[in-house]
């Protein structure tokens, strides 16, 4: 990690105490403890998703998938369920509770009259849009004790290694 961002996260008091913790020693020691960061960070995330989504009485799932058709469009239920990495019936699943709210429908594909597509209506729009608000406000609040290139230099590695672990054959 570029030493900008190491120093300074590491003069940001937090919670989660372990980036200051030892390293342990094995030959994979620098793997590990990226893990486990990687594994504290996406938990903390995933708390303050659940929080925050709860709030507005959507669940984590129904969000994500809120997310994506805001930013995708409408999409077939095959292409959801990709997208939110689930099965097709467990996106069912999650496009029924949301259908039940109002916040999404369901239509006729014009390209292929068997096929339905699942499009966000206004109300879901809404809640979207504020759900994802909340989150930016989020971020750039956890984000204020970096200056700008060290922002830059963490996104730059967050896409980096985002490619890198999505290569197939990784084992």
């Amino acid at each position: 990690m570029p030493p900008c961002i190491v120093s300074a996260i590491a003069a940001r008091p937090h919670r989660l105490a372990r980036a200051a913790d030892p390293m342990p020693a094995s030959p994979h020691a620098e793997p590990a403890e990226f893990r486990r960061a990687l594994r504290e960070l996406t938990r903390l995330l995933q708390l303050r998703d659940r929080e925050r989504v709860s709030a507005a009485g959507v669940t984590v799932a129904g969000a994500h998938a809120l997310e994506v058709l805001a930013e995708r469009g409408a999409l077939s239920l095959t292409a959801l369920s990709a997208a939110l990495f689930v099965d097709r019936s467990t996106a069912c699943r999650i496009v029924g509770l949301l259908e039940d709210r109002g916040w999404v429908r369901r239509e006729a594909d014009p390209g292929d009259g068997r096929a339905i597509r699942v499009d966000l209506t206004a109300p879901g729009r809404t809640l979207e849009a504020a759900l994802r608000e909340a989150a930016v406000r989020e971020t750039d609040e956890a984000l204020a004790g970096l200056g700008p290139a060290a922002r830059g230099e963490a996104l730059a590695f967050l896409r980096g290694f985002i490619v890198l672990s999505s290569r197939e054959g990784l084992s």
